[in-house]
C-alpha cells in the first residue's frame, strides 16, 4: 500500500507516542478501566482526534489508506485507548462528515478534531443490531422539533462522548428505508446515559446504554435526508470494517514480534525454545495468517479508494482478519506458555480483546451471510 510522505511521518510521530507515552500507560488503564486524562490531552495536541475530519474544519484529513495505516499502529497498544480514537475517527464522525449540511459541520466537526467533543454512535438496541429491520427507536416530528424515544445498548465512547449519531425510525411503513441519523448533544432534555458497562476486555474504553424518553431534537439536527440513515450508516461499516481489519494487523505484528522476542531467551531442555520445530511451525503459521490477512485489508482498501462498493471485499477482509488474529493470539499464549496466561507478559490481555473483533462492526457469521449474498448476486 503506497503511503503519502505526511501520512508515513504521522505514523512514525503516532509510533513514538505510543511507545512513550501510551504504552507505560497500559496496565494502569487495563487496572483502572479509564484513560488518564494528562493521554487524552495530549492525543489532542496530536491532532489525533481529527484524522479524519476535513481539513477546512480543523482535521488532518486522512484517506481510508492513511486510517488504516494509523489503525496498524494503534493495533500495537493498548486496545481501549485505540478504541477511543478509532472510534471517534471511524464510525462516530463519518456521518456528519458524508451527510452533514454546512452548518452541522461548522457547528460539530472543529470541536470533534480539537478533541473538546467526543464522538459516538448508536445503532445497537436490544433486539436490534444485526438486523437494522427490528430497530425500535423511534422519531416523531412535533412543532419544529423531533422528539425521540427508544433505547440503545453497548454504545462505544458513551461514558466520553458529547455527540452522538443516533439511528431512529421516523416512517415504520418504509422498513429500512425508514431510519434516519440524528445528532444528538449530551444535554438535550430526555436523554440520559447509563453505567459504564464492565467488559471483558477493551477496558479503558467507555460502553454504556443509552436512553431516549421524549428527548427533544431541533429540527436541524437531522443527519442528510429523512429515511436515509441507516443507508449511510451501512457506508459507514462497510469502511469500518476495514479499519478495524486494518487494526488486527497491528495487533498480529505485536504478536508474532513478543514471541519471536521470548522464544529466542526461553530455555527448555538445554535449548531455546526458538530450536524446536513445533515453535518454528507456530511462528510460520501466525506470520502467513497475518500476511494473507494484510493482502485482504489493502485489496479492500484499493476497492473502496477506486470509489466501489467494496461490500465483499470489506466483509472479507473484515471476517479473515478477525479470524485470523484468533488463531494467532491463541498460539502467542501457547508460546509463552504459563507466562501467557499470567497478566505481566500482557498477551492475556490482548487475548481478551482480540475476543471482540468477531462481534462487533458485524459479527463473523453476519460477514459470512453477506459474503454469500453478494457472490449469489455476481452469479
Amino acid at each position: 500500500m503506497l503511503l503519502t510522505p505526511e501520512v508515513k511521518q504521522l505514523c512514525e510521530e503516532i509510533r513514538r507516542f505510543i511507545r512513550q507515552e501510551v504504552d507505560p500507560r497500559s496496565r494502569w488503564i487495563e487496572e483502572n478501566d479509564s484513560i488518564p486524562p494528562e493521554l487524552v490531552a495530549m492525543a489532542r495536541e496530536m491532532g489525533l482526534f481529527g484524522l479524519t475530519i476535513p481539513e477546512e474544519y480543523g482535521g488532518v484529513g486522512l484517506d481510508l489508506a492513511g486510517k488504516c495505516a494509523v489503525e496498524e499502529e494503534f493495533g500495537h497498544t493498548n486496545y481501549g485507548f485505540a478504541t477511543l480514537i478509532g472510534n471517534h475517527t471511524g464510525i462516530s464522525t463519518a456521518g456528519i462528515v458524508a451527510l452533514g449540511n454546512e452548518a452541522q459541520k461548522r457547528k460539530y466537526l472543529p470541536r470533534m478534531a480539537s478533541g473538546e467533543w467526543i464522538g459516538a454512535f448508536a445503532l445497537t438496541e436490544p433486539q436490534a443490531g444485526s438486523d437494522p429491520a427490528a430497530l425500535r427507536a423511534s422519531a416523531v416530528k412535533r412543532g419544529g422539533r423531533w422528539v425521540l424515544n427508544g433505547e440503545k445498548i453497548y454504545i462505544t465512547n458513551a461514558g466520553a462522548a458529547q455527540v452522538f449519531t443516533v439511528m431512529a425510525v421516523t416512517d415504520r411503513a418504509q422498513g429500512i428505508k425508514g431510519i434516519s441519523a440524528f445528532i444528538v448533544e449530551r444535554g438535550f432534555p430526555g436523554f440520559s446515559i447509563g453505567r459504564n458497562e464492565l467488559k471483558m476486555g477493551m477496558h479503558g474504553s467507555s460502553t454504556a446504554p443509552l436512553a431516549f424518553t421524549d428527548c427533544e431534537v431541533p429540527e436541524e439536527n437531522l443527519l442528510g435526508p429523512e429515511g436515509m440513515g441507516y443507508m449511510q450508516a451501512l457506508k459507514t461499516l462497510t469502511a469500518g470494517r476495514v479499519t478495524l481489519s486494518a487494526r488486527c494487523l497491528g495487533m498480529m505484528d505485536k504478536l508474532i514480534e513478543k514471541c519471536i522476542d521470548y522464544a529466542k531467551v526461553r530455555e527448555q531442555g538445554g535449548r531455546h525454545i526458538a530450536d524446536y520445530q513445533g515453535i518454528q511451525w507456530m511462528l510460520a503459521d501466525m506470520a502467513v495468517a497475518r500476511d494473507a490477512s494484510r493482502l485482504m485489508v489493502y485489496r479492500a482498501i484499493d476497492t473502496l479508494t477506486r470509489g466501489e462498493r467494496g461490500t465483499l471485499e470489506a466483509s472479507t477482509a473484515k471476517l479473515f482478519a478477525t479470524e485470523a488474529l484468533a488463531r494467532v493470539v491463541d498460539c502467542a499464549v501457547q508460546i509463552h506458555g504459563g507466562m501467557g496466561y499470567m497478566r505481566e507478559a500482557g498477551i492475556e490481555t490482548m487475548y481478551r480483546d482480540a475476543r471482540i473483533t468477531r462481534i462487533y462492526e458485524g459479527t463473523s457469521e453476519i460477514q459470512r451471510n453477506i459474503i454469500a449474498r453478494e457472490l449469489l448476486k455476481e452469479n
